[in-house]
């Protein structure tokens, strides 16, 4: 494994980085979307703060020892903190790939930052650096911190150790502590411009890259990931039932649907009802154009403050999707909701 690069569309950033390394505080927190490559930048950065012959542009060598333990996570001035789930999915930044574990267990990975992850950090900033230098922990996503880790971390974050720099990487900046937000310097991290990220995923054989990077938002990553045939296989189903003008079987899809991923069904609803909300509201739609002739027809039955409440339903329904009493009940419930809208 390598040292990891960034993208093209990510330059701008990395000059502001290069500023930011004049004075560096302790605690950076890097925000933005899924999907646009902000773990890649960090880690990039990380691995260039622990070069021991950095390029002139403030790239990592990718040769020294340092570069060589960064790219094996081995080194000793670095750590990463991220919930176990992350050990064993390929899941990076939302999309992107990661080393696996040969670990077994019998127990399913915790999707939160536990505490002990936090409190093991200790040791590791209590003795001193591998080479006088700096040490950096990478900690994402932040939002995944359980309360118990967020406010261990926050007493960290309020007496800083000397020579230590935390890199923190959240999806949902909302979701923080406000206070952990208070002792982070935040660096936010938009999406490419569309033509740069179509030309990027044209490179990687896409075909019909506008469509897909649509789709995902304007995140290449995310779109790749789909294109490549990672995306939930039942979208196409799911989206199919929400574009339909006739009645629908919720009792029948919901049995079909049962075992696939909740929360994906409820994002994929929530831009389909942001395309809707849209073209009631006369403004162009976002991630389905290809999908406009069913939408204006849809968007025609339907008023404007219902479809705002329906945006709404789906934004607190996506908090417990999670965690359903029972999968088919929670899809039955949404498709009724949706059918309810264009009575």
């Amino acid at each position: 494994m390598s040292v990891p690069n960034i993208y093209p569309w990510q330059q701008h950033d990395w000059g502001r980085l290069q500023q930011l390394r004049q004075r560096l505080p302790h605690a950076v927190l890097f925000h933005g979307e899924v999907g646009i490559g902000k773990l890649a930048l960090a880690e990039h950065w990380a691995a260039s703060l622990l070069c021991e012959n950095l390029n002139i542009d403030g790239h990592a060598c990718g040769s020294c020892d340092s570069c060589g333990w960064f790219a094996q996570y081995g080194h000793p001035d670095y750590r990463r903190v991220r919930p176990d789930a992350l050990e064993t999915e390929a899941v990076d930044d939302g999309v992107e790939s990661e080393e696996s574990t040969s670990k077994k267990t019998t127990k399913t990975p915790s999707k939160e930052i536990r505490v002990e992850q936090v409190r093991a950090l200790s040791t590791f900033m209590n003795v001193s650096t591998h080479r006088a230098g700096l040490r950096v922990v990478l900690l994402y996503p932040a939002e995944a911190l359980n309360t118990t880790a967020a406010n261990t971390l926050l007493k960290t974050l309020e007496e800083p150790p000397p020579n230590t720099l935390f890199l923190l990487l959240t999806h949902r900046i909302d979701r923080l502590l406000p206070t952990i937000l208070s002792r982070c310097q935040r660096f936010a991290l938009a999406p490419p411009d569309a033509a740069t990220a179509s030309a990027w995923l044209a490179s990687q054989d896409v075909a019909q890259p506008e469509r897909w990077l649509a789709e995902y938002g304007g995140a290449p990553l995310a779109a790749l990931a789909a294109a490549q045939g990672e995306a939930m296989p039942e979208k196409d189903d799911w989206l199919n039932q929400l574009s339909r003008s006739q009645p629908i079987n919720p009792i029948a899809i919901a049995e079909r649907l049962q075992k696939a991923s909740l929360s994906e069904l409820v994002a994929w609803q929530q831009r389909w009802l942001h395309d809707l909300l849209s073209l009631k509201l006369g403004a162009r739609v976002r991630y389905f154009p290809h999908q406009q002739q069913s939408l204006a027809q849809l968007a025609a039955q339907v008023s404007a403050e219902r479809l705002q409440q329906a945006v709404r339903d789906a934004a607190n329904r996506r908090k417990i999707s999670d965690h359903p009493l029972s999968a088919r009940l929670f899809i039955e419930q949404m498709l009724l909701e949706y059918t309810g809208l264009f009575r």
